[in-house]
Order: C-alpha cells, then structure tokens, then sequence
C-alpha cells in the first residue's frame, strides 16, 4: 500500500486543511442546522485524521484509495452521529468508528471467506449488543444478545469469532508527542512478571549452595523431569539414596529461601 502517495482519491494530502477548535464548535453548529456546505468543510478539515489512520493498515496489501474512501465513510457516520453535549472530543469518538468501518471492509473483502450466514448472525448479534448497551447502559452478555436475537450464545460466540481479523501486536493503539503505544504493551505476559524472574533467581542462589551430587540431582529431577529410578541409573547410586538426597537437598534450598 502505498502511503507515500500526495495524491490520494483525488485530494491533495499535502495540502489538507486543518481546523482549530473553535472552527470546529462554529462548523458544527451549523451542522446541526442542516449546513450542508458546512458539513463538507468539516469532512475537509479531518481528512488528516482518515490519512493517518489508514496508515495502520499498511500491511493490509489494499489499494490506498479504497481504504481512504472508506475511512471517510466512516468519518461521515462520525460527523452525522456526534453529540456535542457529551464532552467528548471528535476525534475520540471519530477514531473508532472509521476504524471500525475499514476493518467491516477488510472482513468483507478478505481471502478468507465467511459464510453470508455466519456474517449476517455476527452483525445481528453487534447491532443488538450495541442497541442493549444504550438501552441499560451496561455491557450486554452474550446470554442477553441471544435471548434478544433469538439464537443460541453458542451460534453467536461461533459467528463473532468467524468474522474476527488477525491483529499485530504492533499495531498502535494511541499516539501522542512521538510516544506510541501498541497492543503488545497491554498485553499480560504471565511468564516474565518481576515476581516470576525474581523467584527464579532466588532458586539458582539456593541451587548453588548444594553440593555437586545435590545439584544434579535436583535438576535431573525437576527441571529435565526425570524419575528417581532413571536418576539413579545415570549417576550410579540406588533410588533409595537418590531419594536421601533429594529429601535433603529440598531441606536445604527451603532453609535458604525462607532467611
């Protein structure tokens, strides 16, 4: 995709106008008054924010003019569905949806192809989570979509899941002042948690305070998982000292790890 393009659908990205804030109320007000010249300026003063987001789908291998269209689809639906009086920036709540609506396109369009069946159960069950939530303002269960679509949670966990795209872990979520943050930064990473490498070197400090023989046994046991037949084998002692040892070299890493 190529996003080093000036020219995209016709507008001159490099001459994209911007808008200040109280261009922005000004335009709006007259939005609302059914302005349509008005809304068109406003559609013109945010082109930058569809440029910069269809830069996130530079992996996508589409052509950067269907997905700027899109995103302004998206930016459109924005536009026609802001409340001012929430307090929230446009942007805040423009981001999602022109996100949301490229990636409608990439799901429909993909090599992967989902049955109409399936793509229609996972809309219903979005447009009904979507209805509830600003019915009782609160997250819907999967078990209130179904009862209100009328299908099992089983179909639409099923039908969610079948239209859902592959993501990268670096693809960025926010960006400000040159800070980026991706997904992989909010992603949990139970195996390298401080507690998780302190622990284990806390058990190479006990690890080494045993004797060689001790040693060797503890790791054959417990880190190569082997049987205290199969130890004893390999370094020529019964099973009944290899467990003697075990017993005392367990005694002796606990004593240290609990000073």
């Amino acid at each position: 995709m190529a996003l080093y393009k000036v020219e995209i659908c016709g507008v001159n990205t490099s001459k994209l106008p911007l808008l200040n804030n109280s261009e922005k109320e000004e335009l709006f007000k007259r939005i609302l008054k059914g302005d349509k010249e008005a809304r068109e300026l406003y559609i013109k003063g945010n082109l930058r924010l569809v440029l910069s987001i269809i830069q996130r789908f530079s992996n996508s291998n589409e052509n950067v003019d269907d997905l700027f269209q899109i995103g302004c689809i998206g930016l459109m639906k924005a536009i026609d569905n802001f409340d001012i009086t929430q307090n929230v920036k446009f942007s805040t709540y423009a981001v999602p949806m022109i996100i949301g609506e490229i990636r409608r396109y990439l799901r429909d369009n993909n090599s992967i192809r989902v049955s109409r069946s399936l793509r229609d159960t996972a809309y219903k069950a979005i447009y009904a989570k979507e209805a509830l939530l600003k019915k009782n303002d609160k997250e819907p269960t999967v078990c209130e979509i179904a009862d209100e679509i009328g299908m099992s949670k089983e179909d639409i966990v099923f039908a969610l899941d079948a239209i859902q795209s592959p993501v990268s872990l670096y693809e960025p979520v926010y960006s400000e002042g040159g800070d980026t943050l991706y997904i992989m930064d909010q992603v949990s990473d139970k195996k390298n948690k401080e507690e998780n490498w302190v622990e284990e070197i806390s058990l190479k400090e006990a690890l080494s305070k045993l004797s060689e023989r001790e040693r060797n046994i503890i790791e054959l046991r417990f880190y190569e998982g082997k049987t205290q037949m199969e130890v004893a084998k390999e370094i020529c002692i019964s099973q009944a000292q290899v467990s003697r040892l075990e017993k005392s070299a367990l005694k002796s890493m606990k004593n240290y790890l609990m000073q």
